[in-house]
């Protein structure tokens, strides 16, 4: 071994990519100081970099020892090293060997240092570093590298500084599709799902291949369609996918399934799963989430024992869509069996805080709000914030105001009070006519400066999101809209509609103000844009971020019906799929 390795680099060189292991590598290192060849600067560095970077698993303190015994490395040695740190579990060494690097007395050769250094930053959410290194890259004329500055893009994306990497992004001379696939996941992490669609679009439109839409972009235009509930520019993002020979890819696939299931379209959700030709744990447990929240809790059950059947054990998210499936659909017995099963190690694991959350969600529905009180109170983890507003959220359905202050109070104990729990609360009171207690929170709230959130509702119309607020002029065609409402309320009240003036939580006057005041909900305005904009038959597909009230649910009732349209509401936590009168989740949400 010792004569062959000293005949040539090269001949050396090979032998240290095509190494195995770890003690294969102490060998060669053991040859490279008998012979002296360590002081070859290539050799060092392929045999530096087959260790930081190659070696499965990684051995840093190995690397650092060897890099250490180097009196003079080079940018690229320095680099390896750098970049070494960045995918580490301590990148802020990567930092100070290129702040080291740049004390020397030349600056960086290239801009890989800068860029490696960038990655440290992102790994540790160093944004001080960051900032630093975009002025170091600015003084040393690094700004017409285009692969430098997305990997810029992608700091200020992490730092969730969208605007900074929007400009970034327009400064870098050659875009490609890495760049704009970066700037499309700091749109979707900075909850800009309607500038995900816009990039797309540009994409779809742009002459120049090289900034075709790829698998990646893909995947992120397909999760923001899922947020947004935008179904026809989902379909179009399908057709690419089908049109472009991507269809086989198992990660597109199971993100179809989502989307269609999260726009509330589980026929095409259906498709998409039946005609896989390989399904994971993640297909599974997508097609059961989706089954989910859409209100088929049997179906989900069906899915799940027949995933059992084809060998796949489930993981924790599965079993999440599966309880959460059992509460959506008020299958007490079903949750609670499967529950037990779980916290008998049926499923290899114990049950974690989503489990939990989930049965307390269908102890709550099912109005046995002491039972669920109970099993808080004996689970085996610590509960948390989410596990204590869903029990919230029962009392609001429930009336319950004595527990709902109990749950507040542990709230406040956590320290993890929201303006939501506040909302639920305020729910809770105006629920009972207890005014007094309505006029004290929200005192306590002005005094806390806790702001609600507001709520939206957002329909997509040929390939468009509209959104929508409470009282909302800002819609170009707001004239057309209330017009439309108008004639709509009118037509529900000759078939019956009477407003469900509980949902108002203002103490007013008389029950015509309260009406008055639930008319415009967003969720109205939503739907009366869609009778508006679309021909009769088409289903109505709304998307809101908060829960429908009592009474915009009873509105879309008997818009269903008076109408003859389905109507899609996609709230908070499931979907209502209203037809003819009457409404998927059984009036139980």
């Amino acid at each position: 071994m010792l004569k062959s390795m000293s005949s040539s680099d090269d001949h050396l060189v090979s032998m240290i990519v095509s190494s195995t292991g770890k003690s294969h590598l102490r060998q060669i290192h053991a040859v490279l100081l008998r012979t002296s060849l360590i002081r070859s600067s290539d050799v060092f560095h392929h045999f530096l970099s087959r260790l930081a970077l190659s070696l499965v698993p990684r051995d840093l303190d190995y690397s650092r020892r060897v890099f250490s015994e180097r009196s003079n490395p080079s940018v690229s040695h320095c680099n390896t090293m750098i970049r070494a740190f960045s995918v580490s579990e301590t990148p802020g060494e990567g930092l100070r060997l290129f702040r080291s690097l740049r004390r020397k007395t030349f600056p960086p050769a290239n801009p890989l240092s800068s860029s490696f250094a960038l990655k440290c930053c992102i790994k540790s959410g160093d944004l001080l570093g960051g900032l630093q290194i975009h002025g170091k890259i600015f003084s040393d004329g690094f700004l017409s590298d285009s692969l430098l500055l997305t990997t810029l893009m992608d700091f200020y994306s992490t730092c969730e500084n969208s605007a900074a990497a929007c400009k970034v992004f327009d400064e870098i001379p050659k875009r490609d599709t890495v760049s704009y696939n970066v700037l499309i996941s700091c749109f979707l992490r900075n909850k800009r799902t309607r500038d995900v669609l816009f990039l797309f679009d540009k994409m779809m439109k742009e002459v120049d291949g090289c900034v075709k839409p790829d698998g990646v972009t893909c995947l992120l235009a397909l999760q923001a369609c899922a947020s947004l509930g935008a179904l026809d520019f989902g379909k179009q993002v399908h057709d690419f996918i089908d049109g472009n020979g991507l269809g086989g890819a198992l990660n597109l696939n199971n993100t179809l399934v989502s989307m269609y299931s999260r726009c509330g379209s589980m026929d095409k959700a259906y498709e998409v799963f039946n005609r896989m030709r390989e399904r994971n744990v993640v297909s599974w447990t997508a097609m059961i989430s989706g089954l989910a929240i859409n209100g088929f809790g049997k179906e989900a059950i069906e899915a799940f024992e027949e995933m059992l059947k084809c060998g796949i054990s489930p993981e924790g998210h599965t079993l999440t869509g599966l309880l959460s499936a059992c509460s959506h659909s008020g299958l007490v017995r079903e949750g609670m069996m499967f529950f037990d099963r779980l916290k008998s190690g049926e499923f290899m694991m114990k049950p974690n805080l989503h489990h939990y959350g989930c049965i307390v969600d269908l102890l709550g529905r099912a109005r046995l709000l002491d039972k669920a009180y109970s099993l808080v109170q004996s689970m085996e983890v610590k509960p948390d914030s989410t596990i204590w507003r869903t029990l919230l959220g029962a009392c609001r359905v429930q009336g319950n105001v004595e527990l709902g202050e109990r749950v507040i109070s542990h709230l406040i104990e956590l320290k993890a009070e929201e303006a939501g729990d506040y909302v639920l609360l305020l729910n809770t009171y105006s629920s009972v006519g207890n005014w007094e207690k309505v006029a004290e929170l929200r005192s306590l709230m002005k005094e806390k400066r806790i702001h609600t959130k507001p709520g939206w509702s957002a329909m997509e119309v040929q390939g468009q999101v509209h959104e929508f607020i409470v009282d909302d002029v800002s819609h170009p065609r707001k004239e057309e809209i209330y017009k439309m409402l108008a004639e709509i309320n009118q037509q529900l009240k000759i078939a019956g509609y009477v407003a469900e003036v509980a949902s108002e939580l203002h103490n007013l006057d008389s029950e015509e103000e309260k009406g008055h005041a639930l008319t415009y909900h967003s969720e109205k305005l939503a739907i009366a844009f869609g009778i508006l904009m679309t021909p009769p038959g088409t289903t109505i597909r709304v998307t809101k971020n908060l829960r429908t009230c009592d009474d915009c649910h009873n509105f879309a009732k008997f818009v269903s019906r008076v109408y003859d349209r389905v109507v899609i509401v996609r709230d908070r936590s499931r979907f209502h799929q209203f037809k003819g009168g009457f409404c998927s989740c059984n009036d139980f949400w």
